[in-house]
Formats: structure tokens, sequence, C-alpha cells
């Protein structure tokens, strides 16, 4: 089973770009965040053209998460991440599909820090911290997938941190976070595979730095201890980087082979 992560940047401007690298790659599930649109703007006939059903939170304008799926209708479990009922972003959606939790996530950017918008990234991030530790600990398999806008090491997962030492993506508490959600045991997909290597999920619009290949890394699949062995191949579709009109992110995906689970499949 191939899932995917992909943050879409706005899937009503880049709808086309979304559904040409789901017809070329085919992935059994697809997590999106960054959907900027309300519920009803959601694309479902289109996707559903592809094969794919789906479940999503949107939000008009900005945010928004999605699942889809093409074995069936994801089934909902959660629609929002537990700890603050009054937090009304549309950042967290967790499903079950062909007997796996598939959680996806948009974590927020926090800058600019110090401030406020800050305080939410590292509020939020201790409640996924805390809702984490039960998924990684459940006797089912669970992957946690998104854009969680942490690049964890200025070595491997970032073109050249000085120009970036100021923003939230690598402020120590933010990466802090990261080290002690991966400490509950998850397994970080791509760099598992990738231990010494540079790896980039994301580009931004400025100063020519998809052309210059001056990325980072904030897009991650994390699989819990159940899940872990299953994994076989992690990687990024960095082609849908360099088409036209498209988001800042690219498609970042894990093959799993579910026979490995216990009993099998």
């Amino acid at each position: 089973m191939r899932i995917a992560t992909f943050n879409v940047n706005g899937i009503r401007t880049r709808l086309p770009n979304l559904l040409a690298w789901l017809e070329r790659e085919r992935p059994d599930v697809a997590c999106l965040q960054e959907l900027k649109a309300g519920d009803e703007a959601f694309p479902a006939d289109a996707l559903r053209e592809l094969g794919y059903e789906a479940l999503w939170r949107g939000q008009r304008s900005w945010n928004g998460v999605a699942i889809l799926s093409r074995h069936g209708p994801p089934v909902p479990v959660r629609r929002e991440l537990p700890g603050d009922p009054a937090d009304d972003h549309s950042r967290y959606l967790e499903a079950a599909i062909e007997g796996l939790v598939v959680a996806c996530l948009y974590l927020p950017n926090g800058n600019p820090q110090p401030g406020p918008k800050f305080d939410y990234k590292l509020a939020w991030f201790e409640r996924l911290i805390r809702h984490a530790h039960g998924l990684c600990r459940s006797t089912h398999p669970v992957l946690v997938c998104g854009d969680f806008n942490v690049v964890p090491t200025d070595a491997l997962d970032i073109y050249d941190p000085r120009s970036w030492r100021k923003d939230a993506l690598l402020q120590p508490e933010s990466r802090a976070c990261w080290e002690r959600l991966l400490a509950q045991g998850w397994t970080d997909a791509l760099r598992s595979l990738n231990p010494d290597a540079k790896v980039f999920t994301f580009w931004d619009y400025f100063r020519q730095h998809w052309q210059r290949d001056a990325g980072m890394r904030i897009d991650h699949l994390l699989l819990n201890p159940v899940l872990a062995p299953c994994l076989q191949a992690a990687g990024v579709d960095r082609w849908v980087r360099g088409e036209a009109h498209a988001s800042d992110h690219a498609p970042t995906w894990v093959e799993l082979d579910l026979s490995r689970l216990p009993g099998g499949r």
C-alpha cells in the first residue's frame, strides 16, 4: 500500500496539479493539507472520477485537511485534535482505512516568532504529543503524516540554515517538540530509509529556491511500532514541484507491505 501526504496550497487553484499527480502516481491513500476552501468547495466529484473517496474538513481561505482513499470511504475517527474545544482551525483528521488508522495534520507555521502565533504552534504541538502517545502505543497499525512545519536538523533537512535562524520552523522549541514526539517510539519513514541523505519536501517561491534545489524537509510520515516493520520504501515526488502553478510542497510517500503485520493480511 502506498500512502502519501501533500500540502496542496489551495485545492481550488491547484486542482489540475492534484489530479495529474493522483492519476500518474495512484497512491492508495493521500492526505492533503492547506485546502484553503470551505467544505462546500471541496472537489469530491472530480476526485471520485479518479476512484477516490474522501473525508475532509475545510476552512474558508486557509487551513483545511482531507484524507483520500481508493479503498472505499475513509471511516472517520476524529475530526479535530483533542485538548482545546475552542480551537476552530481545520488542522487534523483521523480515519480508519483497510485496518490502518491514518492521521492527517497541518501543524501551525508559528511565524512570526516570538509572539502569539508561535505560542499557538507550541500549544498545538503539545496537544499532538499527548494524543500521539496513545496512537503510538496502540495495538493497531497507525500512520501520522502531514505538514509538521518543523525542520528537524540543520545537517540534512535544509539546504542552508543561516538565513532561516529566526524562522519558527527551526526554533529550538519546535525541534524539541519534534524530538519528544519521536521519542514515543515513532519511525520517521523518510529519514529511516535515507539516514545520510539531504531530502527536501518544500521549496518556497522566493529567490529561485526550486531552481537551485534550496529546499527543506517539513512534510513527514510517522509509523507506530506495529506498522514500522511494514515499511518498504519512502520518497518524494519531486516532479510535482516542477510543474506550472505548482504548490511549494511536493508529495511525500511510503510503501507498506501489510502482510508483515502481526497475523498477516
